[in-house]
């Protein structure tokens, strides 16, 4: 088997291994080891025959090589992933009294190019593998020594771009680690007919839109590649989703102090969503290097988030986790390993 063993299902394994003349009970070894051991090499399977073990030591297993692990005071630690090929990717582990999130990355960096973005300012070399994505799960699961509850697809890329692959995840999240699909929510900044295909799979997981701007022409300016997907196709290719999937939509919204942060851009929103059965996640800019944004003060947002609910949109800010180590929403970059 060259296919990595991460992401097999256990019917895979099974399939696989009575191809080489082993019992059924091998493949429920192998995948217990796989999704609960925190195996990283095939001579880890101690409930194998060191004859067995051996034979298979070169079998790819797909995990990622843990680079540095940088904790912030509040409990994020951030986790720079070397991959096979030596490319490199960032993922997140957020916990809280109740839960354990993981932001994962699809891509290793993105060619959506936002202009308030990390990621996008990072360059793009390619899609993630089913194993690279579920690889950050069990990661830090391990880490934290704790349960993942939740999974969010929001780390570096745009998970629509990688769709084949992010779906398989999402079926390996849930059947073979027992992450709810409920509990697993999919980002996007929009890519033509992808929503739709999206909506095929009649996943449970939620969709998250970042809208960023109530108005095409500003979203341009802060998303270059809205200028291919008009915000009213956009809108309406998630009024089809919706309809499809009888799921509640999210969207993001990241808030520039100056730039999209007005009240008159909270009620330009307004009249935007009306109908959607949606949520929107305010999110106060995290700053980057690169860029030329600030932050607006919680006054400003509070004022923001007002115009929003006094209208009956559903609305909150979201709490910024692992600031002060570049962990936050939109601070994820690609970075080059020291030779």
């Amino acid at each position: 088997m060259t296919t990595p063993l991460l992401g097999q299902s256990a019917e895979q394994l099974r399939h696989w291994l009575e191809t080489q003349g082993q019992p059924a009970y091998r493949a429920q070894q192998l995948y217990r080891w796989l999704y609960q051991g925190g195996l990283r090499s095939v001579g880890g399977v101690t409930d194998w025959p060191k004859a067995l073990r051996e034979t298979w030591q070169d079998l790819p297993v797909g995990r990622s090589q843990i680079v540095e692990k940088s904790e912030s005071s509040d409990g994020t630690i951030k986790f720079l992933l070397a991959t096979e090929d030596g490319q490199t990717l960032e993922t997140v582990g957020i916990p809280s009294t109740d839960r354990l999130t993981v932001c994962v990355s699809s891509q290793v960096g993105c060619p959506m190019a936002c202009t308030f973005c990390a990621t996008g300012k990072s360059g793009y070399a390619r899609n993630l593998a089913v194993h690279e994505i579920v690889d950050q799960v069990l990661t830090v699961q391990e880490s934290f020594a704790r349960r993942v509850s939740h999974v969010v697809y929001m780390g570096m890329g745009e998970p629509l771009l990688n769709l084949e692959a992010v779906a398989r995840s999402v079926e390996v999240l849930n059947t073979d680690i027992g992450i709810g699909q409920r509990q697993i929510t999919i980002s996007t900044v929009g890519v033509p007919q992808r929503i739709a295909e999206l909506a095929e799979y009649r996943f449970q997981a939620t969709l998250a839109v970042s809208l960023h701007a109530p108005n095409q022409a500003l979203r341009e300016k802060l998303i270059p590649t809205a200028k291919q997907y008009h915000l009213e196709t956009l809108l309406r290719d998630c009024r089809k989703y919706v309809a499809v999937t009888s799921r509640r939509l999210s969207f993001e919204y990241t808030l520039l102090a100056g730039v999209n942060d007005e009240p008159e851009h909270a009620q330009e929103l307004v009249q935007l969503l009306r109908g959607f059965q949606a949520h929107v996640n305010l999110i106060p800019y995290n700053p980057i290097e690169d860029a030329d944004f600030e932050r607006p003060d919680r006054e400003r947002v509070q004022l923001f988030l007002r115009e929003l609910t006094r209208a009956k949109i559903a609305a909150s800010v979201r709490r910024t986790r692992g600031l002060e180590e570049s962990s936050a929403c939109g601070q994820l970059r690609r970075r080059s390993l020291a030779v």
